[in-house]
């Protein structure tokens, strides 16, 4: 049956392995470019969620909009309610250090958040939550496959965009050693663990706070094609 948020009457329309941008845009551009035979399953509140074929395998890929709360109610209902089993995060990501660059791919080993996501929705104290391992396996060792160089690295996953003190991310990169941030993945590896799922984060950087630079918002629907092609290889 549908959920207040997907409006799927039968669960066998969702592939078992789903790939989640926050864009809705971005999410109809991978199912555009890169999937065959593609049904729309979802456009609730316009969060848009396609099912296709990628290199003749069954694959979903699904908006989860911004911030913990939103990705938090998409990837549970999914996972509970749809039996998917692996939620990829696909996003972009503002650097902390000029060691990652403009279109770099980071593979996100753990995420730390100041969120009370977790604890809020699972009685979770800790303020660090890892990706499933052997999903990151698969993912390392797809983008050696495809030659496309990757990060595997910490990030800050916050509940704030706009800061009153935007130097903040020194102190976090030097204490917490997360090279980047972003605002979702925290929450969605919590739902993973929280219901025996899998869960895993690539991101692109689209700007940098350490070198001020940035790309535009074009440039971050269609451009960040090298993290799409490495999750899509995950397709069953």
């Amino acid at each position: 049956m549908p959920t207040p948020h997907i409006e799927v009457r039968n669960k066998n329309e969702i592939a078992k392995t789903v790939l989640m941008p926050g864009d809705p845009l971005r999410a109809k551009f991978i199912a555009d470019t890169f999937l065959t035979d593609v049904k729309q399953f979802n456009s609730v509140r316009n969060v848009l969620g396609y099912t296709g074929n990628y290199k003749g395998r069954r694959i979903s890929v699904m908006a989860s909009g911004m911030g913990m709360p939103s990705i938090g109610i998409y990837s549970y209902e999914l996972y509970k309610f749809y039996d998917v089993e692996n939620i990829v995060r696909i996003g972009s990501c503002g650097g902390y250090t000029s060691d990652v660059k403009l279109y770099d791919v980071i593979l996100v080993k753990d995420a730390w958040s100041e969120s009370t996501y977790a604890k809020v929705q699972g009685g979770y104290e800790g303020n660090i939550i890892e990706g499933t391992p052997e999903l990151n396996q698969k993912l390392i060792k797809a983008a050696n496959d495809l030659g496309i160089p990757i990060h595997i690295e910490r990030i800050h996953s916050s509940d704030v965009f706009y800061r009153e003190n935007p130097d903040k991310y020194k102190e976090i990169y030097e204490k917490y050693g997360c090279v980047a941030v972003e605002m979702e993945s925290f929450a969605l590896f919590h739902n993973a663990k929280v219901l025996g799922k899998n869960a895993a984060c690539l991101l692109t950087v689209s700007d940098n706070l350490a070198t001020k630079e940035e790309t535009t918002s074009e440039e971050r629907q269609n451009s960040f094609t090298n993290m799409m092609k490495i999750a899509l290889e995950l397709a069953e």
